[in-house]
């Protein structure tokens, strides 16, 4: 059977540049890959294309390849020599290593990397959430050895070069595939990549470079946190490796309910229980807010459900200045047990006022349902 012609099998014209025989032999090797594709003739295909390119990608067997035909390059040798073919980056894609060689790229284990985020919750009181406080936190976190300084040895010893890796931290190993040998490189499962193993540990860390620590830290906390706020605190984490930075300390809020207060984004509810008479006559009653006790006046004839706002007695703004207001839901409470003094009063006034009822307007089931919301 004749051979198809590497151009045609590469889909390429024949003044193609290197750049552009690498792109399309790189977009066919991904497509035909066995490991990819189950078609019963892929694996033939991954050969011809790899055999196409090495010897499109070889300046001298390309020559003659151009000018003798397929005959060009089997007078050179052969069948083309794939090991002229750097394969590294497909073979890392599929299989984690380089191509033939161990040419491919790999993660150099001792490049800095930052080292991971730590947490922790505090709980604050309504009022300590409201206006702000500082907190004393506990971060337990690993710090450099104070014996060994990071180093893994015992004071006055070093670290040896390791004798699986000859310090390199990688340990390489030939695996034959059906395209040939290809070397397969790994970590060191000796020294885990660092390249050094210590025959003496420090007594303190244990070789491990880092002993745990509990350090405090005062936390200012700002006024109108909320539940589920997160307060970070840059390189208070666990530290680095191979001088990477540190990782970050997040503190999440979590705030205690308050007995009356009800909190609504910025806004502070309360419901106000009033007597018959103040709601009929009207009065001045003292209300509780956040910053104490203030004076508000009851109109007369107020009813269940009537709201009054304070404003700026509510939340701080945590990103911006200002306060939120409160709002005062009016609770009209009906006396179930009266004196019999009061009980003729009230049958006095009963017989002013008729025996006629109403039935109850939706909107006071509203007003509560829309100030309580899910805070009730």
């Amino acid at each position: 059977m004749a051979q198809r012609d590497y151009y045609e099998i590469l889909g390429v014209q024949k003044n193609a540049s290197p750049e552009e025989l690498k792109s399309a032999f790189r977009s066919l090797a991904r497509k035909y890959h066995p490991d990819v594709n189950k078609e019963a003739d892929a694996e033939e295909r991954f050969k011809e294309i790899n055999e196409a390119y090495a010897v499109l990608s070889d300046g001298e067997k390309r020559a003659a390849y151009d000018r003798y035909g397929h005959a060009g390059v089997n007078g050179m040798g052969g069948a083309p020599d794939f090991s002229s073919v750097d394969l590294s980056d497909i073979f890392e894609e599929f299989f984690g290593f380089g191509g033939m060689g161990g040419g491919g790229r790999r993660q150099n284990r001792r490049t800095p990397r930052r080292g991971p985020d730590l947490s922790s919750k505090v709980v604050l009181t309504f009022e300590e959430a409201i206006f702000g406080v500082e907190k004393q936190v506990e971060i337990t976190r690993d710090e450099v050895c104070s014996t060994c300084h990071g180093t893994g040895a015992e004071p006055g010893t070093t670290p040896a070069r390791c004798p699986t890796c000859g310090g390199r931290g990688e340990v390489r190993q030939e695996v034959r595939t059906f395209l040939g040998s290809m070397v397969q490189v790994t970590s060191c499962p000796t020294c885990n990549g660092t390249g050094e193993i210590n025959n003496t540990p420090c007594h303190t860390c244990h070789g491990r470079t880092t002993e745990r620590k509990t350090v405090r830290k005062v936390v200012p906390i700002p006024a109108g946190v909320d539940n589920g706020t997160q307060i970070r605190l840059a390189g208070e984490g666990q530290p680095g490796a191979y001088g990477g930075p540190n990782g970050n300390f997040y503190l999440e809020i979590q705030v205690q309910p308050h007995k009356f207060f009800r909190r609504q984004q910025d806004d502070i509810l309360l419901d106000l229980t009033i007597n018959i008479t103040q709601a009929t006559l009207g009065a001045e009653v003292e209300a509780p807010t956040v910053d104490g006790p203030t004076k508000i006046k009851i109109p007369a004839g107020t009813q269940s459900g009537k709201i009054i706002t304070l404003k700026n007695k509510g939340v701080p703004h945590l990103r911006g200045s200002g306060r939120g207001d409160e709002s005062i839901m009016i609770m009209v409470e009906v006396p179930t047990h009266l004196t019999g003094e009061q009980r003729k009063l009230f049958e006095q006034l009963a017989g002013t006022l008729g025996a006629e009822v109403k039935p109850q307007e939706p909107s006071f089931r509203d007003r509560l349902r829309e100030f309580f919301g899910n805070n009730g």
